[in-house]
């Protein structure tokens, strides 16, 4: 895992040089679904609010399992590391072939990408995890790409290359201000985040869940007041990707919780994330890369 998550600067800039054909992207206008499980569905978060965001059309995002067969789309996403989820290749199979599908994948040998119209390959960046990491970034990455972010990527880019530098190769130790006793001994996490953010904050939950047992919760930044506040307390955190609502650090901090975020761009804040479950994982004596009950790719008996 220590590997994988080093190497996502050097992911991300090899993801951008990656040719994907105008007819494998959403067009302006176009109706689109993106579907994926897990990681992967909290990307097609991410996308999925930045292309409504920016008025390129209207844009939902499911899992897989719960994709609206009666629906009309323009046009599927389908994103998946092994590109053998049984429930996205369900979803695909119950399309027939009225609708074109653009696959993100991590083989372009796999099911899924057999049945796409257009395949994107990741080969690169797939791992051997069981734990998603920097293929879920690098699909982020490639669709954040599609909608004029390429500035905005170039500076997470170096976001995270900085941040990566005050942690040595092995992840053994590191800078005060990227990690601390606090962070690493905390009983619980809120992670929040607003409009495509939400979905990282969604993913930033996951990783440390998985990877280091961790009590973990995400929720939309102004939802999490009401209700979720009601567990912030000394020796827990709230941690904001991208920018907070006005106010709410004041919130969190007068409950005696530690609020946390930074100026990073959000992408180069959740390897932060990805740090600590690492680290926090090799504590507690589990293995990051093999959680309890896990594969790494879900395909289910027929």
């Amino acid at each position: 895992m220590a590997e994988e998550l080093r190497s996502q600067p050097e992911t991300w800039e090899r993801t951008l040089h990656v040719a994907a054909s105008a007819a494998a992207q959403p067009q302006d206008g176009e109706r689109v679904a993106v579907i994926g499980c897990g990681s992967s569905w909290f990307g097609a978060q991410v996308f999925a609010s930045l292309r409504e965001t920016q008025g390129k059309g209207e844009t939902d995002a499911f899992t897989a399992s719960e994709y609206p067969t009666h629906r009309s789309y323009d046009r599927i996403i389908a994103i998946s590391r092994s590109g053998t989820t049984t429930e996205v290749v369900d979803a695909l199979e119950s399309l027939g072939y009225r609708t074109p599908v653009t696959a993100i994948v991590g083989s372009d040998g796999s099911p899924i990408a057999q049945r796409a119209t257009d395949v994107i390959a990741l080969d690169f960046a797939d791992e051997r995890s069981v734990v998603q990491t920097r293929f879920g970034t690098s699909a982020i990455t490639a669709m954040r790409s599609w909608l004029e972010q390429r500035s905005q990527l170039e500076t997470a880019i170096q976001d995270a290359k900085t941040l990566l530098a005050g942690i040595s190769p092995d992840f053994s130790e590191f800078e005060d201000s990227i990690l601390d006793a606090e962070l690493l001994d905390a009983e619980q996490f809120s992670f929040l985040g607003l409009g495509w953010t939400w979905g990282l904050a969604n993913e930033a939950a996951l990783k440390l869940r998985e990877s280091a047992q961790a009590w973990t919760e995400s929720y939309s930044s102004m939802e999490y007041r009401h209700g979720p506040i009601a567990i912030a307390e000394q020796g827990r955190v709230t941690w904001q990707l991208g920018d907070a609502p006005a106010g709410l650090r004041e919130q969190v901090e007068a409950t005696g919780a530690r609020f946390v975020a930074s100026d990073r761009d959000p992408l180069a804040e959740l390897v932060r994330v990805h740090a600590l479950a690492l680290i926090r994982a090799r504590r507690l004596g589990v293995d990051p890369d093999n959680p309890r009950s896990l594969t790494r790719s879900v395909v289910l008996d027929e």
